[in-house]
């Protein structure tokens, strides 16, 4: 399975590399990133969303029991060794990235060779088969950890999406099947004079030129719970059973209450991830009052500096539609307006996820 390189500007605390060589293009790079062993490190300690996939397989065996499985984006291939663990006749996983190259040996040293094939490629051009080169035509079940920070970024959902609707039997199962993103409002002026204020005056010089940068660019970091302000909010519900490519690009409005008297200087996003299949369903969280995830949050900083108290509104809208130059990047806007009792603001600011 995937892990998503850190949106800029927070690469110095998220450790993940960025597209920064030219002479690869973005799809390149962003597959090549994936053959280095420390992002799947990474991946794989995230105790949350590991052990969030190995339950909903292991402990759902009778549903893996004798099927065909694909994983989609398998890198090391640890949800096909689940799967086959769990009694599948068949886990296919497929990857682009050079991973794959030593996932194949895992799954040889654990003696998993009769029951798993990895195939290298895109899954819109590959083809699939079984493990003496039959040709696959449908799978019982689609597992895949497509999650990008603010769930859609560097998303591999339209992949999983094809595979579906190529792939998937009728009355077929996903792995997980459910996620919903949220929005909530947050205090954090300390940070936001580090990160933001910081260019005003860089050893005596103005590089605010760079602060409008800064500006646009969301931070992926870790929000403390005491940090938030609101209540949390749905903005984005998605069904893997049902979803299409083109409800990907949505818009949805928002409001938002103050739970005390505080200020406002961000809106953070975050997602919940639900296997609903399960016989007792399994779900995780990427919030800030939740375990710690490697997804983080994802903190839009505002211009304005919002006094609010407490059962106050900041009324909004948030549209998110991938670039057009490079669709594994968002281009996502928030407008809000806030008519409060001791401060007004009201304003539109874009940010591209990068």
């Amino acid at each position: 399975s995937f892990v998503w390189m850190s949106a800029s500007p927070s690469n110095e605390r998220g450790g993940r590399p960025h597209k920064n060589n030219m002479d690869l293009t973005s799809a390149d790079y962003y597959f090549n990133s994936y053959a280095h062993f420390g992002i799947h490190e990474e991946m794989l300690k995230d105790e949350v969303r590991t052990k969030s996939y190995m339950n909903a397989i292991l402990k759902n065996a009778h549903k893996f029991n004798g099927k065909v499985v694909l994983d989609v984006g398998c890198g090391t291939a640890i949800l096909c060794m689940f799967a086959a663990k769990a009694g599948a006749r068949l886990v296919i996983g497929v990857d682009c990235s050079e991973i794959i190259d030593q996932a194949k040996e895992i799954v040889a040293t654990n003696g998993f060779s009769d029951t798993i094939v990895l195939i290298k490629g895109k899954m819109e051009e590959v083809e699939l088969v079984d493990t003496q080169g039959e040709k696959v035509e449908k799978v019982d079940i689609i597992v895949s950890e497509w999650m990008g920070y603010f769930l859609f970024y560097e998303s591999m959902l339209d992949t999983v999406l094809f595979a579906r609707d190529k792939y998937l039997k009728p009355g077929g199962l996903l792995f997980p099947d459910k996620a919903t993103l949220y929005l909530a409002a947050i205090e954090d002026g300390d940070y936001k004079e580090e990160k933001i204020a910081f260019w005003e005056n860089v050893y005596g010089f103005d590089m605010t030129s760079i602060q409008r940068i800064a500006m646009t660019e969301p931070l992926v970091d870790t929000v403390e719970a005491d940090a938030i302000v609101s209540d949390s909010v749905p903005i984005m519900r998605v069904d893997l059973t049902t979803v299409q490519k083109g409800d990907l690009v949505f818009q949805s409005p928002f409001v938002l209450t103050a739970t005390r008297n505080d200020y406002i200087h961000a809106l953070i996003a975050y997602f919940d991830i639900t296997f609903s299949h399960c016989h007792k369903p399994i779900y995780f969280s990427t919030g800030p009052r939740s375990r710690y995830t490697h997804w983080k949050q994802t903190v839009f900083y505002l211009d304005d500096t919002l006094v609010i108290n407490a059962g106050e509104k900041v009324r909004g809208h948030l549209s998110c539609k991938p670039n057009d130059g490079n669709p594994r990047d968002l281009d996502i806007s928030i407008t809000y307006d806030f008519q409060g009792k001791n401060s007004t603001a009201s304003r539109a600011q874009n940010y591209r996820l990068r």
